[in-house]
């Protein structure tokens, strides 16, 4: 059976096209190299590589040999990897990406726990509501709110949010509750300026998915803003349940047309994709999957 320096050996030669450049990234001799694909070559039964005096270039065989070996070796690479690492506690620096609002409520909290279990580690929390760069931004995970595309990351769904529509007993009062999302038309909402599209609000009817358009006299760009003015009884408003659970909790605010709320929106920890996340990462997303609570959110 081939030994796994000489399957490194040859990955190496074929990924550089020379036996010199492979003996110099695995900081081998190059007569070691050489003997390592010679022994290969010998083990497989045919010829791998066909060398000249400056190339070196794979064979039909060593094309195919390429193609199935290396996803072999880099799977038994980061098994090495990960059982090394879990033999030591999480340390270093954890960066961690986070939606602005989101983080200090129902991050930090999970965040101090997790410090207090692992002192060795050092948090970095950035929030920001865009959808950042892990790797342009040095980040080791994000976490986001969002129905997510095909976008290169690795992940962990968390839970999903729900969306609702809300208002103060004081404007409910003076002008009624609707009971169906058509007649929010009839009603003054406030809508945030800068959404793609502020005038329309999405809900499930009828077992589809559907928007509804609305309008009223006070619109504003900020989700502060409108939670102080729906507080104050000027209108409805729109917004992600986690978001106004305080005025909720507090009587402030009021939810309305619940049966009608559309699906909710899915909340994931990422990380890059074909790398083995290390103990620090790993370790943080356990336990933002254990203590991280959205029941009824």
């Amino acid at each position: 059976m081939s030994r796994l320096e000489d399957l490194e050996a040859f990955i190496h030669i074929a990924e550089t096209g020379s036996l010199t450049k492979a003996a110099r990234r695995l900081e081998r001799t190059l007569q070691a190299v050489s003997r390592s694909l010679a022994a290969l070559e010998e083990d497989v039964g045919v010829q791998l590589v066909h060398r000249t005096t400056r190339h070196s270039a794979l064979s039909e065989a060593g094309e195919t040999f390429f193609r199935r070996v290396k996803p072999a070796l880099e799977e038994i690479g980061e098994a090495r990897l990960e059982v090394a690492d879990r033999r030591t506690a999480p340390s270093g620096t954890l960066r961690v990406g986070a939606p602005i609002l989101f983080g200090p409520d129902y991050l930090v909290p999970v965040i101090a726990e997790y410090m207090r279990a692992y002192p060795q580690v050092e948090v970095d929390l950035q929030l920001t509501d865009s959808f950042v760069d892990l790797s342009g931004e040095g980040l080791d995970l994000v976490v986001r709110i969002a129905d997510l595309p095909d976008s290169g990351l690795q992940g962990k769904r968390l839970g999903a949010l729900r969306r609702v529509v809300f208002g103060a007993p004081s404007y409910f009062e003076r002008h009624g509750r609707p009971a169906h999302p058509s007649e929010l038309r009839r009603h003054a909402c406030i809508v945030r300026t800068i959404d793609q599209r502020p005038s329309q609000w999405a809900f499930q009817i009828a077992g589809k998915p559907r928007n509804v358009g609305v309008r009223g006299a006070f619109r504003t760009n900020t989700m502060a803003a409108i939670y102080s003015a729906v507080s104050a009884g000027l209108g409805i408003g729109y917004s992600p349940m986690w978001q106004i659970r305080h005025l909720l909790e507090s009587g402030q605010v009021e939810t309305i047309l619940e049966d009608f709320e559309p699906k909710p929106v899915p909340i994931h920890a990422l990380w890059r994709e074909n790398r083995l996340p290390p103990a620090k990462v790993r370790a943080f997303v356990d336990c933002l999957a254990t203590r991280l609570k959205l029941d009824h959110l």
